[in-house]
Parts: structure tokens; C-alpha cells; sequence
């Protein structure tokens, strides 16, 4: 490959001139640009990112740390982060951490010999990013929290409205006479489940409607966990008339577990998710959901970092984006019968030929 002194030789000038050129460090004469511009292209030259980046103390590349490629929701959020830093001249190198700390912390550290110009976290399960992220604002790089926040957080973040979601869907479920109404949260040491499970509670108590310690479960993210929650709690008696998930995964797992049950959706139990992905309204019934918006949660959270990156000194920016209730097929009122059974007493539960699951067991 070509490096710059050959570029000079093939130009005919120094290599001041051709760094000059490159880096648009000073004004260079027409006709010398013109040849070390075909020089490059002849050669196919390529400049180092890392050794502009060790002249600058820094490159034009923005880390982003995820904790699970495979959960559909997190794609939308790096799209927003992606195309905001791209349109800015900056490249997004992605890392996903398996929800597992330890490979976080792995990723943070090397990715810092990388010189980034900032860093674009969603946290994985049990993250404290605080000791990091000082050591990446000291070398001058902004960092930024999506999504869910590691405890003790005070930096930038930029969050989707979880709580108000949450009331906003388990108070719609309750405008449909449902009175028996479970949740399924997620992974309650997150702050969006924590958030998500606050906004429920808050609907029920304003409604005066006082919730079985067993209509709360914990679960992972995702399908299986969804699933496996569901099961328990469509073999309780009284069943719940309709269950709020903690997202989209789990709200899919409810659905999986309704079928594997003889039963029905939303006749016999309604769904709720958290989410409003690509496929909540393509499945069957179509998912009702709280629509938050990934992709800009990602945009956001990369124009703050950019603001950091160019100058903006002020104090940490908390950004919370509203979130929308989308209804679909897959709430209905309960029957008659179930609407008018009156209020679930609370503990009033019983697992049908089984003890009683233990509420926030985790996975």
C-alpha cells in the first residue's frame, strides 16, 4: 500500500505539502493540490485513521456498546446513532456484551485504545459504568447512557418515558373493566423495568385495585423468559383477564404460552407489550404495545455526544422521549362474567394443582 512519502515522489513535492493536502492543515496552490489529489487516486491511498487520531489524541470513531444484537428492539437504536454520526463525518464501530458485565467491561477497555471520540452505552445487566467513564472523559471523550441507566449514573442519558408507558397501557387495560390484571417485568435491578413495573403499580392504586403478590413476575427479556412467567400465571386461579409485558419478547412469550393452553387472546386473556416493534402488529392477533422510539433514542443520544465532542462544556443533559400507546387486536374487555368478579383480593391467588410461584424469581 502507499504511504505518503510515495505520494510526494509521485506529485513531485515535499511532504509537507501532501499532508498539507490531506489533512487540510494550510492553504496549498491549486496546481500542487491537483497533483497530489491524481497521485493519491493513482495510488489508491488511504489515510491511517489511528495515526490521524494519535497526532489529534483522538479518531473520528464513536464506540457503541450493546447488551443484546439479537433483541429487535436495539437495531432501531443503533440506525439513529448510526445515521447521526455518519451525516457528521464520524463511524459507529458496534459491540454487543451478551447482557454479560464482564465482556462490557472488555469491550470498554479496548476500545479505548481505539482513541474514540465518545462512546454511545446501553448498559448490560448489573453495569456500573461510572469508574469507565470518567477514564474516557479524562482522554477528552464524551460518553453517553441509552435506554437504561447503570446505578449512580449522573452523566448524559437519554431515556424513553418507561413509567408513563407503563400507566398509560395498564390504565387503558383498566378502562376496559379488567380488574384482574398481571405484569411480567423485566429484570427489576434494570431501571426501565423498575420504571415500567412503578408506572403499573401507580394505575392499579389509582384505581383503588390492589395486585396479587403472584401477578407479579420477573423475567429475562425475552421469549422464553415471556413464556415461562405466562404458564404460571394462566394455571393460577383466578387467572388473570390480562396481562401487561415488560416488553414486546415478553409479551410474544404470553401469546406462545396462551396457544400451548387452549386458549385464546384476547377472549380469554388480554396482551399488552412494550415496544411497538416492526412485527407487533404482523403477528396474530396484532400485539397492542407502547410504542417507544428506538431509532431516536440512537439520535439522539449520538447529537449530545457530538455536542460534548465540540465544545459543549455544560451540565449533564437527561433527555426522557415520550412514549404512545398503540392498541390492536390483542386487548378486549373480559367477559361479562370475569368483568363483574369484583376486585383480586390481594394474595388472593392460588396456582391451579400447584404451589404458588414465588413472585420475582429470577431467570
Amino acid at each position: 500500500m502507499a504511504n505518503m512519502k510515495e505520494i510526494a515522489r509521485m506529485a513531485g513535492v515535499s511532504l509537507g505539502t501532501v499532508s498539507h493536502v490531506l489533512n487540510r492543515s494550510a492553504p496549498v496552490r491549486e496546481p500542487l493540490r491537483r497533483r497530489v489529489e491524481e497521485a493519491v487516486q493513482a495510488a489508491g491511498y488511504q489515510p491511517s485513521a489511528l495515526a490521524r487520531g494519535l497526532r489529534r489524541d483522538k479518531t473520528n470513531m464513536i464506540g457503541m456498546v450493546i447488551p443484546d444484537v439479537t433483541n429487535p428492539f436495539f437495531p432501531a437504536v443503533v440506525r439513529g446513532a448510526e445515521d447521526t454520526a455518519f451525516a457528521n463525518g464520524y463511524r459507529l464501530v458496534l459491540c454487543n456484551t451478551d447482557n454479560d458485565h464482564s465482556k462490557e467491561l472488555v469491550h470498554l477497555n479496548e476500545l479505548r485504545t481505539y482513541l474514540p471520540s465518545g462512546l454511545i452505552v446501553i448498559p448490560s445487566d448489573f453495569s456500573d459504568l461510572t469508574r469507565q467513564a470518567e477514564s474516557y472523559q479524562r482522554s477528552g471523550a464524551a460518553v453517553v447512557c441509552v435506554d437504561r441507566l447503570p446505578r449512580r449514573w449522573h452523566g448524559d442519558s437519554v431515556t424513553a418515558a418507561n413509567e408513563q408507558g407503563a400507566h398509560a397501557a395498564t390504565r387503558y387495560l383498566i378502562q376496559l373493566g379488567h380488574r384482574r390484571i398481571a405484569a411480567i417485568t423485566g429484570p427489576l435491578h434494570l431501571t426501565n423495568s423498575e420504571q415500567r413495573l412503578r408506572g403499573f403499580r401507580r394505575a392499579m392504586a389509582e384505581a383503588d385495585l390492589p395486585i396479587a403478590p403472584e401477578y407479579l413476575q420477573e423475567s429475562s427479556f425475552d421469549l422464553a423468559g415471556g413464556r415461562s412467567r405466562a404458564l404460571l400465571l394462566l394455571r393460577m386461579l383466578p387467572r388473570p383477564t390480562a396481562i401487561f409485558g415488560g416488553n414486546d419478547m415478553i409479551a410474544m412469550g404470553v401469546l406462545q404460552a396462551i396457544r400451548e393452553l387452549g386458549l385464546r387472546c384476547p377472549e380469554d386473556v388480554s396482551v399488552m407489550g412494550f415496544d411497538d416493534l416492526d412485527f407487533a402488529a404482523l403477528i396474530n392477533p396484532p400485539l397492542a404495545s407502547v410504542l417507544q422510539p428506538g431509532y431516536q433514542l440512537g439520535a439522539t443520544a449520538a447529537r449530545i455526544l457530538l455536542d460534548r465532542v465540540h465544545g459543549d462544556g455544560g451540565p449533564a443533559r437527561h433527555i426522557v422521549l415520550p412514549t404512545e400507546l398503540r392498541i390492536r387486536e390483542s386487548v378486549a374487555p373480559p367477559r361479562a362474567s370475569e368483568a363483574g368478579a369484583g376486585k383480586t383480593r390481594a394474595g388472593g391467588a392460588r396456582a391451579a394443582g400447584r404451589t404458588t410461584p414465588r413472585s420475582r424469581k429470577k431467570q
